[in-house]
């Protein structure tokens, strides 16, 4: 590949990435240069960084094409600090839009798009708000954890959630409370999990349940980020753990409020055990042309 290289910036509620086609996997940067490139005031600016790989071409991924080989797309995510990641919700949907978009694949409203990710294969369809992804299978952690955060009198407990990448979720008391919470440094957890986490902090809306829909607020710091507009993981996984508080009766269907926007949440029952999906607005911003020489 030349110097010169193209790229189209994108989001999902405010969670915004920058995107390269790389079909043939041969652009290799390295974790310095996608954080210069995800760099608000040295790069482009970013959450997260996609390279848009063929299945095939990924020694990390073309094994998925054998039980799915519909898969031909990989999403090849980095954090904006340049550290790999399992998966973003956000980055999925928006990953979606690119596919059809820039016309790499074809996809009815009836169809279901399935792409690679290194939390294995995940499936999206258009809907009225965007694009929906089924997260797959998510776990309740057993570890027992204490967070503690900027503008928070005392420690609080944390319930551990893997929703392909790992989280810990917090309850706050109000919106009052979630609102002057400092999040310009990581919170700490104890113990601290050995890849990390990401933290949701949460607060359920007077009523929480609306006929038959739950309502939270969140906000989110993300691994290797920092605090984000949205996170579509985190937004699933705040919602379960405000569903497993909640107890017997909860909903699984939930609408949750970030500072970037609302997206919905969904538990579903398959075969393999409960799945939850992701659903909500999905933009592509602008195109444009980054010089590797510059990084």
């Amino acid at each position: 590949m030349g110097s010169k290289i193209e790229f189209t910036k994108g989001h999902g509620t405010g969670n915004d990435f920058v995107l390269v086609l790389d079909a043939t996997g041969d652009l290799l940067l390295t974790p310095k240069q996608i954080a210069k490139i995800c760099d608000r005031h040295f790069g482009i600016g970013a959450d997260g960084f996609i390279r848009v790989v063929r299945t095939e071409n990924s020694t990390e991924v073309s094994h998925l094409l054998a039980e799915a080989p519909e898969a031909e797309w990989f999403m090849d995510y980095y954090n904006a600090d340049g550290s790999s990641a399992e998966m973003c919700g956000n980055g999925s949907r928006v990953f979606a839009r690119y596919l059809t978009e820039k016309n790499l694949v074809k996809l009815e409203d009836s169809q279901t798009l399935s792409i690679a990710t290194r939390d294995g294969v995940k499936d999206l369809q258009r809907n009225m708000a965007g694009f929906a992804v089924d997260m797959g299978r998510w776990k309740l952690g057993t570890d027992e954890l204490l967070v503690r955060a900027g503008h928070l009198d005392v420690a609080r407990p944390g319930l551990s959630i893997g929703v392909g990448n790992p989280h810990v979720v917090v309850a706050l008391a109000d919106l009052e409370e979630l609102k002057a919470l400092n999040l310009y440094e990581a919170p700490q957890l104890d113990p601290r999990p050995e890849a990390g986490a990401n933290v949701e902090f949460v607060v359920p809306e007077e009523p929480m349940i609306r006929n038959g829909v739950g309502y939270i607020s969140m906000r989110v710091f993300e691994r290797g980020v920092g605090e984000t507009l949205s996170c579509g993981t985190g937004i699933c996984a705040a919602a379960l753990a405000t569903r497993h508080w909640a107890g017997a009766g909860a909903p699984n269907t939930w609408q949750v409020s970030v500072p970037g926007g609302t997206l919905g949440v969904r538990m579903f029952a398959t075969e393999d055990g409960e799945h939850v999906g992701l659903s909500g607005a999905a933009v592509l911003s602008f195109d444009g042309q980054i010089d590797l020489d510059s990084l």
